[in-house]
């Protein structure tokens, strides 16, 4: 049964740990540090670390209450396991290799409980020498044309950016999604809504789910609001460590936004992407193979980035046809 109004916890922080136990209880330092002016509780969802995440963190932290997944079920299963779980009015999605800096957790929900119509809020990310993470991606926008190869001229960026346009909003904190590594929302709009989609693994989850919230209400990314965020947790076996401009991709992360295209834009957008990524193979590999003749080198030398870009894409085809046809699915690289 849901809580009622009167009776409940104010928020209900839902963290997911996957082998990040001193990550976490920094993590949860911060937050007991910083936070006055509303009850909470903490679930931790254990996606199977396989370590002694459990003992380290109760130790410092013994009112956490810790669940146990049995196995490494991601981001969503493990995140609506604790929204079952919770008792509070509002929910906080909370990685573990985050840090506060203030007492953003109570001025989030005091916005949730002043300005109803705000389905979810959230607050701009930095590193720990406090400087904004240089690219924001808060509309659908933004992310689409980030999935295009396409040379990095102005010509060639007008093009897509007219192909792809931005939602406009005329509060500037507005956004078309909200990054889940801090996301708040009402318990009341997640029951419209509904939870988060289990087909993900890792990545594309909070986007899609962004969607559906959005459906609800406005969602905020406060702008003179910030956080720590670390980006070295438990997500980092799904990094990709070399980044080029044609491997721009973490392979989990964009198998998932093939999944999240598909389902919020159709088959045919999905098609697009991927008959682009076919044809950017010999496309790259064409061209550099002129640039080693033009430097009098062999012509099959130097080709490990192109080499790279293509296993990937063999991997996203892996998962053509369930994406395709929209199958219920887990996502997973294995």
């Amino acid at each position: 049964m849901s809580p009622t109004e009167s009776t409940a916890i104010d928020v209900s922080i839902l963290i997911v740990n996957y082998k990040t136990p001193h990550l976490l209880t920094d993590c949860l330092r911060s937050v007991y540090s910083h936070t006055t002016g509303v009850s909470l509780e903490v679930i931790v969802v254990d996606n199977d670390s396989g370590d002694n995440s459990r003992e380290i963190v109760l130790a410092q932290f013994p009112a956490v209450q810790w669940i146990d997944m049995g196995y490494n079920a991601g981001f969503s299963r493990a995140n609506n396991r604790a929204m079952n779980a919770a008792t509070g009015r509002h929910f906080l999605l909370l990685n573990s290799d985050t840090l506060l800096v203030d007492n953003l957790i109570a001025r989030c929900a005091h916005l949730l409980d002043t300005q109803p119509d705000v389905a979810a809020v959230s607050a701009m990310q930095i590193n720990r020498e406090g400087k904004v993470h240089y690219q924001v991606f808060d509309t659908f926008g933004k992310l689409r044309r980030h999935f295009y190869i396409v040379p990095q001229g102005p010509f060639f960026q007008k093009w897509l950016h007219r192909l792809i346009p931005d939602s406009v909003f005329a509060d500037p904190n507005q956004a078309d999604w909200l990054i889940g590594a801090f996301l708040m929302t009402p318990r009341r709009v997640v029951a419209k809504a509904g939870q988060m989609d289990e087909n993900f693994f890792l990545y594309g989850e909070d986007v899609e789910w962004g969607y559906r919230l959005g459906k609800q209400g406005r969602m905020l990314l406060l702008k003179d609001a910030f956080y720590v965020h670390l980006e070295y947790g438990s997500s980092d076996t799904y990094q990709q460590q070399v980044v080029t401009h044609i491997n721009r991709f973490k392979t989990q992360m964009q198998v998932s936004n093939l999944l999240w295209i598909r389902k919020q834009y159709g088959a045919g957008a999905y098609l697009l992407l991927i008959l682009h990524y076919i044809t950017m193979i010999p496309v790259i590999f064409g061209w550099k193979i002129l640039v080693n003749l033009r430097n009098g080198v062999s012509p099959l030398s130097q080709l490990a980035n192109q080499r790279a870009f293509a296993r990937q894409v063999g991997v996203f085809l892996r998962f053509f046809w369930k994406t395709l046809l929209n199958q219920t699915y887990f996502y997973k690289i294995n």
